[in-house]
């Protein structure tokens, strides 16, 4: 028998193409950060975001129907996986108490002080003048958020750890601080710097009572 050729692949392939298809869409997609931070929803334009990425304006309708849907994929990349590491499904052991200080400082490290931050105070400060960017945020973020931690809560009921139990109807008072400092950070962080997680940590001393000296 004849030995089997090897089939050889030639230059120029499709996977090839696939990775610049890809290379060009992550370049558009971190273009329009920087833009939408800078320039806000509305002021953005499409041209702005194509001549940051490199491309031509045409090449963003090949991945990206429209602007909204541009800032939506936007918000997938930047916040969603972040979203769903920090409000991971409940222990099964450990203290409630320790969960949350460990969400703080990752939400401080990694939104408070970033431009994840920036983005967050976009969504609130044009989300009223563009509703589906508010509904989108809400459905992707904020209501996995709160069932996270509204189970976060339920479960510190549960294990006594929490007495009040109407804040398991009410998970956003756990969650206010968190978005103060976001706040805080964008108008007056320059003027008058706040220590995030120490207030957090005031927080849920109000929460769990007074954590006690060793």
């Amino acid at each position: 028998m004849r030995p089997l050729k090897k089939e050889t692949v030639p230059s120029g392939a499709p996977a090839g193409r696939a990775e610049r298809a890809a290379d060009r869409r992550q370049a558009i997609i971190e273009a329009a950060f920087e833009t939408f931070i800078e320039q806000g929803f509305a002021a953005t334009r499409l041209d702005d975001v194509a001549k940051r990425a490199g491309v031509a304006k045409g090449t963003i309708y090949l991945h990206f129907k429209d602007k909204q849907a541009l800032f939506e994929e936007l918000v997938r990349s930047a916040i969603v996986p972040l979203a769903s590491r920090l409000m991971a499904p409940p222990p099964a052991t450990g203290s409630i108490r320790a969960v949350l200080e460990n969400f703080a400082g990752n939400f401080v490290r990694e939104v408070t002080t970033t431009r994840r931050g920036a983005l967050v105070r976009l969504v609130i400060a044009e989300g009223p003048r563009f509703p589906a960017i508010a509904d989108f945020y809400y459905r992707e973020v904020v209501s996995r958020g709160m069932a996270g931690m509204r189970a976060l809560i339920e479960l510190g009921i549960a294990r006594g750890e929490i007495r009040e139990s109407g804040l398991k109807d009410f998970p956003q008072i756990v969650v206010a601080p968190a978005m103060v400092a976001v706040i805080w950070q964008g108008l007056f962080g320059q003027f008058a710097p706040l220590d995030a997680v120490a207030m957090l940590r005031v927080h849920l001393d109000l929460i769990f009572g007074e954590r006690r000296a060793a």
